[in-house]
């Protein structure tokens, strides 16, 4: 609730009132840390995450990234992608802002991933998520870039505590993957279904 305090052609000014958080967050704290895809599949991604209910989104530059991130024009992506989480919450009648990162490299954010509960998306390579135990309302859910990851990085992935699920019999370009295993996951231990 907000009173409007002046009004011109390129600006609207308003006096925050009141706050009502009624809707629109997942008792789910799912953070999803995506390879970079390209750079409409990564807006996709990002859109319908939100949408879904991530609470946090990490880009991770991966062995088999198509995207190369150029240090020079990185600010210019995250207010892209900024802008992006934005307008899918607004479209989603979600109340907080989901947090993304500055791309990092996977190992990176293998060393510093705390959740308890770790998946790594890998088709033909696991349990379905339906089998997996969550304990908590809190996860991290992995999902590779157009070129999926290389072997090292599964295994460096296991070794920091990820359990690997598929999603099916198929193999699915990175922009399903990722919008159906948060939908699956939302069905399973958050908001949805």
């Amino acid at each position: 609730l907000a009173e409007i305090a002046s009004i011109n052609k390129r600006q609207v000014d308003v006096i925050p009132l009141e706050f009502s958080d009624e809707q629109g967050e997942s008792a789910l704290q799912l953070t999803l840390v995506q390879g970079i895809a390209r750079s409409q599949h990564m807006d996709y991604i990002l859109q319908k995450a939100v949408e879904l209910g991530v609470s946090k989104i990490v880009p991770v530059i991966t062995e088999f990234s198509n995207v190369q991130m150029d240090p020079q024009r990185e600010d210019r992506k995250i207010q892209h992608w900024q802008k992006i989480i934005i307008g899918a919450c607004e479209q989603s009648g979600r109340d907080m802002l989901p947090k993304i990162t500055t791309p990092m490299p996977l190992m990176q954010w293998l060393a510093v991933d705390d959740n308890t509960k770790k998946l790594l998306l890998h088709p033909r390579e696991g349990q379905g998520l339906a089998s997996v135990p969550l304990l908590d309302k809190s996860l991290t859910l992995l999902s590779g870039p157009e070129g999926g990851f290389s072997p090292a990085e599964v295994e460096q992935a296991v070794a920091a505590g990820y359990v690997s699920v598929e999603l099916g019999p198929r193999v699915l370009r990175t922009e399903t993957a990722a919008v159906a295993a948060v939908s699956i996951c939302q069905a399973l231990w958050g908001d949805m279904g």
